[in-house]
């Protein structure tokens, strides 16, 4: 086994890009599958967004099933398992047939890739246990960086007329590689050595953990509903073409790349809080802009530097946790990053009904209220923290 810490490390960022590769594949060749098996007319917007939706139900699937689990059976099995559903996931859908194998495909992607979400938060923590928000932004930046390869490689096969098929089989190389590196690794134990665990009974009884639940929901409501309709709304609402759509979301990507990085460097030196409201607010405001500027590149540029105010809102969130409740374990990341990808789950789709009954311009616009309901949690959060400070209360 190997036990470097550095090693750990890479081998969690390249999951990260498993997981991005998982989730980023499709979005890009939304409109693609649309012709490809809808016809003349196409899919319509609530089935491709029943898509995004799916994928999503996989996801949050795999982290309730197995978040638990990890603290009683390590987490190097499932860090495997996950890997390996990615590459089922990936084969299946560069053969999938029809419309009905697309959703089978795309749900054992989500599988895998809620079952590495889940897996690969607690484990970087472990490994960095005193600077863990930073280290949830350097872990997530990476998943940015997958996104960022996904969608040029993609973006590079519309406009080489690859196809997506060929490039679904190609992709499932590196969870094949990552798969193999996990089975070296040395895991650590995902509490402080010396510590108890505490209870997922015990941690879903806490008034703090409830509102950090209902904050990543918005967190990952606010960057995924916008993340799976770019591409489509850049073509079909603002009238680009599919090379430029496609580019779009790989801007968008490498916007939260820079952004998490950026947090990540901060490191203690900044109160996470601060970071996270000045970021909702940003949000709000750019979200604004994307939905109703009345200039197509105007709108398109408010979409791509969403991805610098959006990008810390889920690791973030997800470090504050962890410091607020060091003894949390695997289930209480389970628990954070399913409400975080329901989140992805609910705003996707809802964007997609919201568009079939209007347009796709109010259907992003109605995103906007995911970073402005995240403010007020934050402001509650923030208080009762000073307050435990003041009080000199010990966090659980």
């Amino acid at each position: 086994m190997i036990h470097s810490i550095r090693y750990g490390l890479a081998v969690n960022y390249a999951g990260m890009m498993c997981m991005a590769i998982a989730i980023n594949l499709l979005p890009v060749f939304l409109t693609t599958i649309s012709h490809e098996f809808g016809g003349v007319q196409g899919l319509t917007n609530e089935q491709l967004g029943r898509l995004a939706g799916i994928t999503f139900v996989g996801l949050v699937g795999g982290i309730l099933v197995t978040g638990p689990l990890a603290d009683r059976w390590g987490a190097k099995l499932f860090a495997i398992a996950g890997n390996g559903l990615i590459i089922l996931g990936l084969i299946g859908l560069g053969m999938s047939p029809d419309y009905g194998s697309v959703c089978i495909a795309v749900f054992v992607m989500g599988l895998g890739a809620g079952i590495l979400d889940m897996v690969l938060s607690p484990i970087v923590c472990a490994l960095q246990p005193h600077r863990r928000t930073s280290a949830m932004n350097w872990l997530h930046s990476f998943y940015c960086t997958g996104a960022v390869i996904t969608v040029l490689l993609s973006a590079l096969a519309l406009k080489l007329e690859v196809g997506w098929r060929p490039l679904s089989l190609a992709l499932a190389l590196l969870p094949a590689l990552v798969m193999a590196a996990f089975a070296f690794m040395e895991i650590p134990n995902l509490v402080t050595a010396g510590t108890e665990r505490l209870r997922l009974r015990e941690l879903i009884k806490i008034r703090f953990f409830h509102v950090a639940l209902l904050a990543i929901f918005f967190g990952g409501a606010a960057e995924l509903g916008l993340a799976q309709w770019l591409p489509a709304y850049a073509e079909t609402t603002l009238g680009f073409s599919k090379w430029t759509s496609g580019l779009s979301l790989l801007f968008f990507s490498l916007a939260m790349t820079i952004g998490r990085i950026s947090v990540g460097l901060l490191g203690n030196r900044v109160n996470p809080y601060t970071i996270l409201l000045l970021c909702c607010g940003g949000s709000v405001f750019l979200f604004l802009g994307c939905s109703f500027a009345p200039w197509p590149g105007v709108a398109l540029a408010a979409c791509m530097l969403v991805g610098i105010t959006g990008s810390c809102l889920w690791p973030s969130t997800l470090g504050v946790a962890a410091d607020h409740f060091p003894r949390g374990g695997a289930s209480m990341f389970g628990f954070l990053a399913a409400f975080g990808n329901f989140g992805g789950v609910f705003m996707p789709w809802m964007v997609g009904v919201i568009a079939d009954n209007s347009n796709l311009r109010w259907g992003l616009g109605s995103a906007t209220l995911c970073p402005l309901f995240m403010i007020f949690l934050l402001l509650w959060m923030r208080k009762q923290e000073k307050e435990h400070r003041v009080a000199g209360s010990t966090v659980l």
